[in-house]
């Protein structure tokens, strides 16, 4: 490892988790290969699981695009496309029948779902009052009118009727005319097929002075599709995602200093080396540096950490904490979409994306679908007629069967659950960086732990200097602000307060698992383990480092850590929930042993390798065990990618954040046992959702297809249908 590389890892950590945890999220994009070179479009008009399949389907095809994903809680498409811009994907989306627009992360808002929303209950106002004096002016019908009278009030109810259904059905027929334009058969389709069917039904009916029209049901029909999807809207807007509470805490503007003065300006107007001030009980806008003030920083939000931190000129801070007590003046690193917070909203979002088994089933079927529903609906009407001759019977029955087998419940089986379980674990703080680990944590069934940094804080203490001798001290505070490992770091922490100055030093490099070592004066010295130097540990519980100036022997150096919060209960719920628990630990046996004695941890292993970590993993899988990793430091990075899912601390170096599925933001452990219930629970509520889906396509579907059910029962069973699948994943919440 080169003088540089470790002089960065020296500049990166800190001892307080929740310090380093604020470029959290640069880090990970930077490490993952510029998640900078993403677009972000807009997808207002999409809702289901046929629109996730055409958008990413078109898009992947689309030279230069490497991935596509679409968040359809957010209605939006995150595109994996280096080189490329937003006009030169707008098109492509387009040109399948889809709204789209560039969205710029810094200015997200939740306005545009809201208008939805809106827009929704005023066609359901529409509808709902045209449907009631339709339904005044049927009760004459039903009484027993007769000839002109019976006429007269059905060509009423047509006046009032047609405009309604033409006003209230417009979200089903642009949707369903974009996907016909474009040579495909969206959930839309058959739905705008059966208002128009009930609606010309209707007016054939009264042209020819016909007993009975079906203007009622039409309206109806419509009032109640629009509720249903109301309703979706409202259960999946209180199943806020991850990405949304990350949205809810960016700034829209923000007070930059200029010579005439405090200007407030977008925050997106925001440029590296801009001054802001940050006025007591604002949010920071953007990512900076404290160049004046002194306050407290609440950084609960992002980290986790509910003690705030105090803030003095030099502080990094991240967009999103709360200054507290005093005025402060920042120079902005980082705004709009390259903020911490922007990366963090973009990697959460992409979780929620992403694309596992049931995801990928529920694709499958829905795709399946659309053509399947015109198949039987036509099969209905030809069957329908040839038995009965009877026209309007068998328009009503085609439209009942294409109104009851829209696969809307189908369609929303899996991202309801994804949405409402990755909102949960982030307001545990829990940040899932890959979509596809809640589905593989719900199979883990052993749980391995690393000890300093993981079970214990990584925040060590040494114990005293006076084993160092005066003249040592120069070679060691090199050797020792030369490492990320946290013994090193308090090491050196203890010898700069003791006003010791570095001594130069030659070749320096980090063993990982071993410790670090380099050159003075012709002669090795060396920082590590016990083993590395040449000594023994012996029957200390304390941890402990060595020192080797290559002349006498080894120096011993001790330090105190303690527990990380919540990490007793942790292990004891795993534990009761039947699941096996191993500790692997460089560290020394007796060290390693008693912290597992005082966490009742059953199996340990002591002066572990980072290959040796990699190796224990790799027979556990061989085993047939789904592993998970809890590991933090860079010894841990081989078995955190071995393993079938990880988690790190955001304390952790940045190889451990990267090579982890899921960062603990902060720094309470307990909600990792949390973090399996929960997938487990998930991923019964996904096949409970299927099988509410399909048992209600074996119970409604004949129904409709018998002739039992009208249009209008067809309307209220498939939203109840969508409703109680959205409603059993908010059992999560």
């Amino acid at each position: 490892m080169s003088d540089a590389s470790l002089q960065d890892h020296a500049v990166r950590l800190s001892a307080c988790p929740a310090c380093d945890a604020a470029p959290l999220a640069r880090r990970i994009a930077d490490a993952r290969g510029g998640a900078v070179e993403d677009v972000i479009l807009s997808l207002p008009t999409i809702h289901c699981a046929t629109c996730i399949t055409d958008v990413e389907r078109v898009l992947s095809r689309h030279p230069g695009v490497r991935a596509a994903r679409v968040n359809l809680t957010l209605r939006r498409v995150t595109v994996d496309a280096p080189g490329l811009e937003a006009q030169d994907l707008i098109p492509v989306v387009e040109s399948i029948g889809y709204e789209a627009h560039e969205l710029d992360p810094a200015a997200l808002s939740a306005s545009a779902a809201d208008r939805q929303g809106r827009d929704i209950l005023m066609r359901i106002g529409v509808s709902g009052f045209a449907m009631m004096n339709i339904m005044i002016l049927s009760v004459a019908v039903w009484s027993g009118a007769e000839a002109a009278t019976r006429d007269l009030f059905h060509w009423i109810s047509g006046a009032i009727a047609l405009p309604t259904v033409a006003f209230a059905g417009q979200p089903f027929f642009a949707s369903a005319w974009r996907a016909l334009r474009h040579g495909r058969l969206g959930m839309d389709v058959p739905i705008s097929l059966a208002l128009v069917l009930a609606s010309a039904i209707s007016v054939y009916e009264t042209v020819h002075s016909g007993h009975h029209a079906y203007f009622d049901a039409a309206v109806m029909l419509c009032f109640f599709l629009l509720i249903g999807r109301y309703l979706d809207y409202r259960t999946r807007a209180v199943a806020r995602s991850a990405a949304e509470e990350l949205t809810a805490l960016e700034v829209p503007r923000a007070f930059r200093v200029t010579e005439a003065g405090d200007e407030a300006v977008p925050v997106a107007d925001l440029r590296p080396g801009d001054l802001v001030r940050i006025r007591p009980g604002a949010r920071v806008p953007a990512d900076g540096e404290i160049a004046e003030g002194s306050s407290e920083i609440d950084r609960s939000l992002l980290t986790g950490e509910s003690i705030p931190v105090p803030a003095a000129p030099g502080l990094a801070l991240s967009a999103g904490e709360v200054n507290l007590t005093g005025p402060l003046l920042m120079r902005v690193t980082a705004a709009g979409r390259d903020s911490s917070l922007a990366r963090l909203t973009a990697l959460v979002a992409a979780a929620e994306s992403a694309r596992g088994h049931y995801t990928g089933l529920a694709d499958r079927a829905s795709r399946l679908y659309s053509p399947l529903v015109h198949l039987l609906a036509f099969c209905s009407f030809l069957g329908w007629y040839l038995a009965t001759r009877d026209p309007r019977l068998a328009v009503n029955v085609a439209a009942a069967v294409l109104i009851i087998t829209c696969p809307c419940a189908l369609g929303l089986a899996v991202p309801a659950v994804v949405t409402a379980a990755s909102g949960r674990l982030f307001r545990r703080g829990m940040l899932i960086k890959d979509g596809t680990a809640l589905e593989r944590l719900a199979e883990v069934d052993t749980v391995v732990f690393d000890k300093t940094g993981t079970l214990t804080m990584g925040v060590p203490q040494l114990v005293s200097l006076a084993a160092v001798p005066a003249e040592a001290r120069p070679l060691a505070l090199a050797l020792a602000q030369g490492s990320g490992h946290p013994l090193s770091q308090a090491l050196a922490q203890a010898l700069v307060e003791a006003g010791t100055r570095p001594a130069p030093l030659e070749d320096l490099r980090e063993v990982p698992g071993y410790g670090i070592a380099g050159r003075s004066q012709g002669r090795e010295v060396r920082l590590g383990r016990a083993d590395w130097l040449g000594a023994e540990h012996g029957d200390a519980r304390l941890s402990a480092s060595w020192l080797s100036l290559g002349q006498g022997g080894p120096i011993r150096l001790e330090f105190s850590d303690r527990l990380r919060p919540g990490a007793e209960a942790c292990v004891a719920r795993l534990l009761s929930r039947g699941r096996r628990v191993l500790l692997l630990s460089g560290d020394a046996a007796p060290v390693v042993e008693d912290l597992a004695t005082r966490l009742g941890i059953a199996e340990c292993h002591a002066g572990v390798a980072p290959l040796g970590k990699a190796e224990a993993i790799r027979a556990l899988r061989a085993e047939g065990r789904h592993v998970l990793m809890v590991g933090d430091g860079l010894n841990d990075t081989a078995a955190l990618a071995e393993a079938h899912v990880s988690i790190s601390p955001a304390s952790a170096l940045d190889a451990a954040r990267t090579a982890s599925d899921i960062v603990l933001m902060g720094s309470d452990l307990a909600p990792v046992a949390e973090a399996l219930e929960v997938a487990r629970r998930s991923r019964s509520r996904i096949k409970e959702n299927f099988a509410i889906s399909l048992g209600y396509n074996v119970v409604a579907v004949p129904f409709a297809i018998a002739g039992l059910a009208t249009p209008l029962m067809a309307a209220l069973a498939m939203s109840l249908s969508s409703i109680s699948v959205t409603l059993n994943a908010l059992r999560l919440r």
